[in-house]
């Protein structure tokens, strides 16, 4: 019997569990917004369920399948780093939990950092609000060229599927929390933000701002960025721009446009229609790792 068998039943009640919190998180921000939002909702939500539908196709027909294969074999051929070093099993999940979290984050970075690899990414942020409907809304393609990161990732690693399956529910979960546009009170954030990645601190990494969009790339645990030196706190929220300052047209928020985005000749990212660069003339409080409200 395939050893990843035994993982299928689980998988489909984690992806109805998942559901549950996404309609969850979607009547909070309705009810406690973060941050007012600029565009008319249905039609975004239209958008973002395309592209988040076309990007779901790839993830379910190629990286799952991959992903999840290479660990089983993992499994059964005591195969990659963690399989190799004589851990108990619970040590064993433990750092195979914090090495995918950590290397998402590289890879997160990767994307920003890289022009062929943010044409892509750029899709993901290009929308003009954020709320929990952009979790998932990245570009087919980067959903497809990430398969190669899933190779090295779980292989050289040697992620079981347990861990595979555990971590990529913990993924999903901080994913959509953390894109939400949920409004926590203050003082609660701060003490979740402590550990986790939170709706403030990602709503930095979305800002218009270039310097402020290259930061925060942490996924579940916050710590990645505090250790790489990339974390932003402090920037209020009602001083954030979301988007990407070339790509801010409505007609540059169309399924069509956003489909052939990353194909097409690129636009100045970091500049207005106006031509006026995107900055931030003044920062509250100078500690980047201050929370504002």
């Amino acid at each position: 019997m395939d050893p990843a068998a035994e993982f299928v039943l689980p998988a489909y009640l984690v992806s109805g569990g998942l559901v549950a919190l996404f309609l969850l998180l979607l009547a909070g921000e309705l009810l406690f917004p973060l941050r007012r939002a600029k565009r008319d909702r249905k039609y975004r939500w239209a958008i973002n369920i395309g592209v988040t539908g076309l990007s779901f196709a790839v993830g379910t027909a190629v990286v799952r399948p991959v992903a999840l294969g290479l660990a089983a074999y993992n499994q059964s051929h005591s195969f990659g780093l963690l399989a190799w070093l004589p851990l108990p099993f619970w040590l064993q999940f433990v750092l195979g939990f914090l090495l995918m979290d950590l290397t998402f984050y590289w890879w997160h970075r990767a994307n920003h950092v890289y022009p062929l690899l943010w044409r892509f990414h750029n899709v993901h942020h290009v929308d003009p609000d954020l709320d929990v409907t952009t979790s998932f809304r990245f570009h087919f393609g980067e959903t497809f060229y990430s398969t190669g990161f899933r190779i090295l990732q779980v292989g050289l690693m040697g992620i079981t599927p347990l861990t595979y399956l555990i971590y990529e529910f913990a993924f999903n979960v901080g994913t959509m929390f953390h894109h939400s546009n949920l409004r926590l009170p203050i003082g609660a954030e701060r003490i979740l933000n402590k550990i986790f990645v939170t709706p403030r601190m990602h709503g930095v990494h979305h800002s218009a701002v270039g310097p402020e969009t290259n930061s925060n790339y942490s996924v579940v645990f916050r710590w990645w960025d505090y250790l790489h030196k990339s974390l932003r706190l402090n920037i209020a929220q009602n001083d954030i721009v979301i988007g990407v300052p070339g790509y801010l047209r409505p007609s540059e928020n169309q399924l069509v446009n956003l489909v052939i985005m990353p194909f097409a000749r690129q636009k100045p990212y970091w500049r207005f229609p106006s031509g006026k660069g995107a900055r931030r003339e003044k920062v509250e409080v100078p500690d980047p790792k201050v929370m504002l409200p």
